[in-house]
């Protein structure tokens, strides 16, 4: 609750939605906007957030930060709905969910189709609400990374400020880099 005056008080309804965002792209953006149709806040967790350089998770907590930041603000959501929280793995599912509300501000409920997250954060006594799927055979992080391999159109499944974005750091060239061996065949 947040205090107007001595009298009144307005219950703020917060959400939380979880993935490691490598890269975000249309469905994240998507599925935070249709989330933000139902809360006042969304936490976004930005997880494995103590990984990065390597094939599954080849950007840093600060670039995810900054690709996600950028595509709301490219589509006019208000810094003042979203909280954006770094929070690295804990490895042990039974931590799990209190790691997430160790980081995170006070959620009511928790935005997932993750089957594992499901599951942990129900056990845990959360409301967990699914998240509308937008097209997610090819709007997915694995299909990105796996068309910035192969030189395909990546670009038409992120929002066009994540485009850039990976542009300025030379996100492909590093994943790439990441595909090579020092080993002699």
């Amino acid at each position: 609750m947040h205090k107007v005056s001595d009298k009144e008080e307005i219950t703020v309804k917060r959400g939380i939605f979880v993935g490691r965002f490598q890269p975000p792209h249309k469905g994240h953006l998507g599925a935070i906007k249709n989330i933000l149709k139902k809360v006042d806040e969304l936490v976004i967790i930005v997880g494995s957030s103590q990984y990065s350089h390597r094939l599954n998770n080849p950007f840093t907590t600060g670039e995810r930060i900054t690709l996600i930041r950028r595509a709301l603000e490219e589509e006019g959501i208000q810094s003042s709905r979203y909280w954006i929280i770094p929070v690295p793995d804990v490895h042990l599912h039974m931590l799990w969910v209190s790691q997430i509300v160790g980081y995170s501000p006070k959620f009511e409920v928790v935005y997932t189709n993750e089957p594992l997250t499901r599951r942990l954060f129900i056990e845990a006594g959360f409301k967990v609400e699914p998240v509308s799927f937008i097209k997610r055979k090819i709007y997915s992080a694995t299909e990105i990374r796996k068309r910035m391999l192969n030189r395909e159109n990546w670009e038409e499944l992120v929002p066009k400020s994540v485009g850039r974005f990976i542009k300025e750091i030379d996100g492909v060239a590093r994943l790439r880099d990441l595909t090579k061996t020092d080993v002699v065949t």
